[in-house]
């Protein structure tokens, strides 16, 4: 089993139950700028549905809290068209705000275009690894259950073909060591634990994410996976990052 320490969150819901299936046409996003910017929708409070349709009467697929991201993929009446655990969904504009993010090269966006189709997929502790370490599949894969090492090291080797090892305590020695002040979107990040921070050398790391920006981290937690901002309890827990691509 593999194993990796992250915080839990709790989920509440909100949203208008009086919302009709919209009958306008959907509005597709604009491409990408010259000055490379990208639009991701951000929740502007706690426990919004995402649903697997335009309207109330659609099946609820999952929840995100206040400040967590999902990609946004164009407007459809009142709802903003996403992915969730790689199908599209859909989410109340009411209680959501546009924001753009500045984008980096082609192998980096790659990757977390990948890891944002991920997102809502639950965290499981131990989850089989994509390959073994040296692109050698793991037949025992299954697609849909991650936990942090297994997440980034899935996004990175099908995006890029990037080889990762199997925990995150080997993920935190591979690539180039990036200083926090030169931290860039697509770096991975490396935290220790309540339950790891007095260990030495790599037994010190307890999780890895993805770098999104803007004090954002893109990983799976203890529930699932999650674009969200970096809390002040995690930077305490902080070591390092490294750059794979």
């Amino acid at each position: 089993m593999f194993s990796c320490g992250c915080v839990q969150s709790t989920i509440k819901e909100q949203e208008n139950l009086t919302e009709n299936l919209p009958t306008t046409s959907p509005i597709l996003p604009e491409e990408d700028d010259e000055e490379k910017k990208k639009t991701y929708i951000v929740s502007n409070t706690n426990g919004i549905r995402i649903r697997s349709g335009a309207g109330t009467n659609y099946a609820v697929i999952g929840q995100i809290e206040k400040n967590d991201m999902l990609c946004f993929k164009g407007k459809t009446g009142n709802y903003y068209i996403t992915t969730y655990k790689e199908q599209t969904a859909y989410i109340h504009a009411d209680y959501c705000s546009l924001i753009e993010f500045s984008t980096a090269s082609d192998q980096v966006e790659k990757a977390i275009s990948l890891g944002t189709e991920l997102l809502g997929y639950p965290y499981v502790w131990g989850s089989q690894r994509y390959h073994w370490g040296n692109g050698v599949l793991n037949k025992n894969f299954v697609n849909g259950e991650f936990d942090c090492s297994a997440f980034v090291q899935y996004i990175y080797y099908k995006t890029n073909k990037v080889l990762l090892d199997v925990t995150s305590r080997a993920q935190s020695t591979e690539g180039e060591l990036v200083d926090k002040q030169d931290l860039k979107r697509g770096d991975l990040m490396f935290f220790t634990n309540a339950s790891r921070k007095d260990k030495v050398g790599i037994e010190k790391v307890g999780h890895v994410g993805i770098y999104f920006g803007n004090n954002y981290i893109l990983h799976t937690a203890s529930d699932y996976a999650v674009l969200e901002p970096i809390s002040a309890n995690r930077w305490s827990y902080y070591l390092h990052s490294r750059r794979v691509v």
